[in-house]
């Protein structure tokens, strides 16, 4: 198939706002992939890479060949090519992959060097979803969509998935197992104001009085997927990316443990001297590094908390209720190796373990049914977490066009802080996240209108429009002139009522990043 189908289907998702239409363009853009094809097309559709990463940046993005008048590009070409780009490594892999980019978008057409440059970018936002690629799969292959579902849980990666589904309908999809050594998706938690709001979703609450859930920390640090199978120890993130190589101490404390084959579930957290958590950028920073780990590994020790387990003794535990794996796991790992937690359905009990983990340092708590399954890949209820909300109120400095289905809206806003000492305000990062229609149609208009310059991607405007953003920290940051930056803004609503010069201070985010350091 020519790169050219992928890039006319996924314009084509991203023009539609109806589900149902997107599933049946990807589902007939998949009929026709050849099997080698399936993997590399189901990651592109998604915005995604089958390698994942490739070392590519917007660096090497910003200036683009001349685009082919004719395609000819095809996926297997474009997959085996980011393959090639994503091996190079050493002196000089730099400039050669830059050289080998180049003449593969050379060989692209506009509109597929359009694809290709934010598919790359990571702002490739079509609407394509990955549950709206599961049921494009199961409508492919004629399956039903619970099929492709288990086995995405039990393989973790669509693509292999969808060429089972393909190939050989439900039979290949039944031959999927969970693997040692093969990442699977985790589960992921839904989110509570409060903990009562918690402890009801999560089922705490009977005819017959409170039932009692585990009420467990919340750490600021990275989730890992921890692999045992006898001498070997695999290592993976959310993203089910392979960091094993980054974590020699969470290796030797995994191979410490009595059980011969496992999987386990837990966080990698970056802690002082006196058990309080640094900063999450320094435990992000810590497993981003792939040079002279061994200093890395004194210099910043990871500390690894567990909560789960998946896989015990050749015995899959997926089905099992919360109560019985956290019994399997108990059986294996000693106490301080696990995340602390509490077994209630008493309210006040639950909200103060959750205000000892805040005073801790901590990020709040999770609350988890003890009768649910692992449900992987899925927000179930029987998992909520709750964590105190931040907000300010910060001034937009300019905002860009958007992609896909906010084509023609000015979409990622730029946010301020005021700065009393100097005047103006300092940027503190972006979001387009929290924007509905409404929103974004009002804010297209308005910033139009105090729009100062640009270019074809950003407009400038005069600092005069006030939002209230939410976000769930903040990091240190080089990239901006503050020296700090958000985590996870999102906005809640423009605030119409206040004057730019009442907006909220560098100082007193600066205060706020400062008391969660202490």
């Amino acid at each position: 198939m020519l790169l050219e189908e992928i890039a006319e289907t996924s314009a084509a998702v991203a023009a539609s706002s109806a589900r149902l239409a997107k599933v049946e363009r990807l589902a007939a853009c998949l009929r026709l992939l050849d099997p080698d094809e399936v993997h590399p097309a189901v990651a592109f559709l998604s915005g995604e890479l089958r390698q994942r990463q490739i070392g590519v940046g917007w660096a090497a993005l910003r200036e683009l060949p001349p685009p082919a008048a004719l395609p000819s590009l095809t996926v297997a070409e474009v997959d085996t090519g980011f393959e090639r780009i994503g091996r190079l490594a050493g002196p000089g892999s730099q400039a050669e992959r830059r050289r080998l980019l180049a003449g593969l978008l050379g060989r692209a057409t506009r509109d597929e060097q359009e694809f290709l440059v934010r598919l790359l970018g990571g702002e490739l936002r079509q609407g394509a979803l990955e549950g709206v690629m599961v049921e494009a799969t199961a409508r492919a292959a004629g399956v039903a969509g619970a099929e492709v579902r288990r086995a995405l849980m039990l393989c973790g990666a669509l693509g292999p998935v969808a060429e089972a589904a393909l190939a050989r309908g439900v039979a290949g999809l039944r031959e999927l197992r969970l693997q040692v050594g093969r990442a699977l998706q985790p589960m992921l938690a839904q989110t509570a104001t409060s903990v009562e709001a918690a402890l009801a979703r999560a089922g705490a609450s009977g005819s017959a009085g409170p039932v009692p859930v585990a009420v467990e920390w919340k750490l600021d640090g990275v989730r890992v997927q921890l692999h045992k199978d006898g001498g070997g120890v695999r290592v993976f993130t959310r993203t089910l990316d392979d960091i094993t190589a980054r974590v020699p101490e969470v290796v030797e404390t995994v191979l410490a443990l009595p059980a011969g084959a496992a999987v386990l579930d837990g966080e990698l957290i970056a802690l002082r001297a006196d058990g309080r958590p640094h900063p999450f950028q320094i435990t992000a920073s810590r497993l981003g590094s792939k040079l002279d780990v061994e200093r890395l590994r004194t210099a910043v020790p990871l500390t690894l908390f567990l909560f789960d387990v998946l896989h015990l003794e050749g015995e899959d535990l997926l089905d099992r209720d919360g109560a019985a794996r956290h019994a399997a796991l108990a059986a294996v790992t000693p106490e301080t190796l696990r995340v602390p937690r509490t077994v209630t359905g008493d309210p006040a009990a639950a909200a103060a373990f959750l205000g000892d983990a805040l005073a801790r340092g901590h990020e709040g708590v999770l609350v988890k049914s003890l009768a649910v399954p692992y449900e992987a890949g899925r927000r179930g209820a029987g998992w909520v977490k709750v964590k105190p909300v931040h907000t300010l109120d910060l001034v937009v400095l300019a905002a860009e066009w958007g992609h896909g289905r906010r084509k023609g809206w000015l979409s990622n806003l730029h946010l301020g802080a005021r700065d009393p000492a100097g005047g103006g305000f300092v940027m503190l990062g972006k979001t387009f996240k929290g924007l509905t229609d409404e929103l974004l149609r009002w804010q297209t208009e308005k910033l139009q209108q105090l729009a100062t310059g640009g270019n074809d991607w950003v407009v400038y405007v005069r600092p005069e429009l006030v939002v209230e953003v939410a976000f769930d920290g903040l990091q240190t940051s080089p990239r901006y002139p503050g020296g700090v930056a958000l985590r996870f803004a999102r906005v809640l609503r423009y605030r119409e009522d206040k004057h730019a010069a009442e907006a909220d201070t560098i100082d007193t985010v600066r205060a706020i990043h400062a008391g969660a350091a202490t």
